[in-house]
């Protein structure tokens, strides 16, 4: 698998295989005069892992922990994501799964993303600063995919890693149990404020340079969660349920199987239908079926 190095001022993005389309991922190896620190370890740092001095987790998914077995140093994650960390069991539970997946899901984690219970993880918060002498990586907080989810600004290089804001054109992702809509379009309009030289996502779209372009495919980003409110509101030209609306997918392409897609296909639906209720574009128009006002 392996990993390619790619220089953005002292920041090195680790390039997972596949340009890190999962399962693999891209991380970050930073180094500072005192300290070296690594950003979620993916799978290609299983076997070849650079030394550190500390790990940062940007949420806690597999993809993202991987190659965490192979660091025995401090680990670092927001406090809203630290029981899924400490904890495989609570990670899967976090997935959503029908009961008889659930065994399965654990099973891939262990076996394909070697992950294991890290009771030793510690929390940082929004704002949290790592100084690794002469470079200092800051915590911020974009919750929405997970309620944890962070990017980190390394500076003074003006690199912003926005981890799983990952611009591709799948769109944002808000299906887990603890995922939020509202949540995931905060933090994206968080990171379209904040200015640097240099944007990191987790997967295919790897370094943005410049506030212009990565704002611009921001946008195209933002898009997505558009046409999915667009593709509801045009089913519900008649009434409709919850059922009914699934059929119709927002999230996966009618190819897309596994016992994910309809857990992650209803929380999404629900999400987008509670805010347009909410907007009073939508109503329930008798007992669960639904429909445009």
């Amino acid at each position: 698998m392996g990993y390619t190095e790619m220089e953005y001022g002292e920041v090195t993005v680790l390039v997972g295989a596949k340009r890190g389309a999962y399962p693999f991922g891209n991380s970050l190896l930073v180094r500072g005069t005192d300290a070296t620190l690594v950003v979620d370890p993916s799978l290609s740092l299983v076997e070849a892992a650079p030394p550190a001095d500390v790990v940062l987790v940007s949420h806690a998914h597999e993809d993202h922990v991987a190659g965490l077995g192979s660091y025995d140093v401090p680990v670092n994650i927001h406090e809203a994501d630290i029981a899924a960390l400490r904890s495989r069991s609570v990670m899967v539970a976090g997935f959503g799964l029908p009961p008889d997946a659930t065994a399965d899901a654990d099973r891939k984690l262990r076996d394909q993303f070697h992950v294991e219970d890290r009771p030793d993880a510690m929390a940082f918060t929004d704002g949290s600063v790592f100084d690794l002498g002469g470079r200092t990586v800051t915590v911020v907080h974009l919750p929405g995919h997970t309620a944890g989810h962070s990017g980190f600004l390394i500076e003074p290089d003006g690199f912003l890693f926005v981890a799983d804001i990952d611009l591709t054109s799948f769109g944002p992702y808000y299906g887990d149990v603890g995922s939020s809509l509202a949540d995931f379009e905060a933090s994206m309009s968080r990171c379209r404020e904040i200015d640097a030289r240099w944007y990191g996502t987790s997967h295919q779209k790897g370094v943005i340079e410049g506030a212009a372009e990565f704002r611009r495919r921001l946008d195209d980003f933002v898009g997505v969660v558009e046409k999915r409110d667009a593709m509801l509101l045009a089913l519900l030209d008649e009434p409709r349920t919850v059922a009914e609306i699934l059929e119709h997918r927002l999230v996966y392409r009618a190819h897309v199987e596994g016992a994910h897609v309809k857990p992650v296909e209803r929380r999404t639906a629900m999400r987008h239908l509670d805010r347009l209720i909410g907007k009073g574009l939508v109503a329930e128009v008798e007992q669960g079926r639904f429909r445009v006002t």
